[in-house]
């Protein structure tokens, strides 16, 4: 860590969190507490993302992740149990092994981030600058993320929508939605 980089610290604080939240998701067997979680856990990821200058995929995992998926398995948990049925001692040892494998991973890669706001780093070196330089002139767009997504990165973004949009469908078609009103018409012209 360089000279008092209080960044650094709240990232530390951060990764701390989202392992004490996946070690609580992992011990749980009421579904709807693992249903929040997940969510906080997405809300953390995004504080994470932010504390990373990468806003976009912060925006992205808060709408989606904690979002969207958490309304989902909402659903999905009204056509289930409440309670899990306990895992095999061993499946408990496994899940350990992956989650402190990748604490650890993710702890042994902080100190090798680039200090927050460091213009010698990767993102503000390189592709980051061109951006920077060619988007007033070829887009027009104030916001450079925005213009990055909208115009640079357009059809990967149009391919996130329909993939996002057939998901959602899926899981309605799966859940039953719009079912109830076949049935009743059917039964009235009968």
């Amino acid at each position: 860590m360089m000279d008092n980089d209080l960044t650094q610290y709240l990232d530390y604080a951060l990764i701390a969190m989202l392992l004490a939240v996946g070690f609580a998701i992992v011990r749980l067997r009421n579904l709807f507490a693992v249903v929040m979680l997940t969510g906080v856990y997405s809300l953390l990821s995004a504080a994470w993302f932010v504390s990373l200058d990468a806003v976009d995929v912060a925006f992205t995992e808060a709408a989606v992740g904690a979002g969207i998926s958490t309304v989902l398995m909402l659903g999905a948990m009204l056509l289930t149990a409440r309670e899990s049925e306990p895992a095999g001692q061993k499946r408990h040892w496994a899940a350990l092994a992956v989650v402190a494998a990748a604490g650890a991973a993710l702890f042994f890669a902080i100190p090798d981030m680039p200090v927050y706001g460091d213009p010698n780093s990767p993102a503000n070196a390189y592709v980051g600058m061109d951006y920077m330089d060619r988007t007033p002139n070829e887009i027009g767009v104030p916001n450079v993320v925005t213009a990055v997504l909208a115009s640079y990165r357009g059809y990967d973004t149009f391919g996130e929508t329909v993939v996002i949009f057939t998901a959602a469908l899926g899981v309605m078609l799966l859940l039953g939605f719009g079912t109830g009103r076949r049935e009743d018409e059917e039964e009235d012209e009968a």
